[in-house]
């Protein structure tokens, strides 16, 4: 197997585990991953949150690590990616602003190469119009919006993932083996033991 060229989205108060794990998890099978945020550059960090199932009706939120970044966003062409992946937390709320991530988002879907998001992720899938037609998780609180952009809501287990040809989501931190797992297989990533 190759390596993969992996682009990460990220940005401040993007959920610590949902940034923390998959780029460590990515990079020690082999990869490599660039995670960027627009208006920051390689060395800087970005803030991240805790988001907690703590019984409320909704997560909790509290401050996470700062994460340092390792690639400048304006520096990187998406064509030079093999794969994308979208952190969730709050950043993919105000990311879905910016043109340049969403043509970022747009690249990969058109070029049909594998494609991950996970929790509020789907907010800025949502905001690419990339999910028409769709089978795209997202924590339930985004559910409104995938609809609206035309995807299929699939209402899965807090553990689970959904694939969608070169298409990975999940609800939340905690399915992380599932998708994680999902976006290997579609990445064409094997691990023997």
């Amino acid at each position: 197997m190759a390596a993969k060229r992996i682009l990460m989205l990220v940005g401040d108060f993007a959920e610590d585990y949902e940034v923390m794990v998959p780029f460590q998890a990515l990079l020690m099978v082999g990869h490599q991953v660039d995670a960027v945020c627009p208006g920051k550059e390689k060395g800087e960090k970005v803030k991240t949150a805790i988001h907690d199932f703590e019984g409320d009706q909704t997560y909790t939120e509290k401050r996470g690590h700062d994460f340092t970044l390792n690639a400048t966003f304006q520096e990187v062409k998406a064509s030079d990616y093999d794969a994308l992946v979208v952190a969730g937390g709050r950043a993919p709320e105000y990311l879905r602003l910016d043109p340049e991530v969403l043509a970022v988002v747009r690249h990969f879907a058109e070029a049909n190469k594998p494609l991950a998001a996970i929790c509020h992720g789907a907010q800025l899938l949502a905001g690419a119009e990339v999910i028409e037609g769709r089978r795209v998780s997202a924590y339930p609180a985004c559910a409104p919006e995938v609809r609206l952009a035309g995807g299929e809501y699939a209402d899965i287990a807090i553990d689970a993932a959904e694939t969608d040809g070169n298409l990975v989501t999940a609800p939340a931190w905690p399915a992380h083996p599932a998708w994680l797992a999902a976006f290997l297989k579609v990445l064409g990533t094997r691990i023997t033991l």
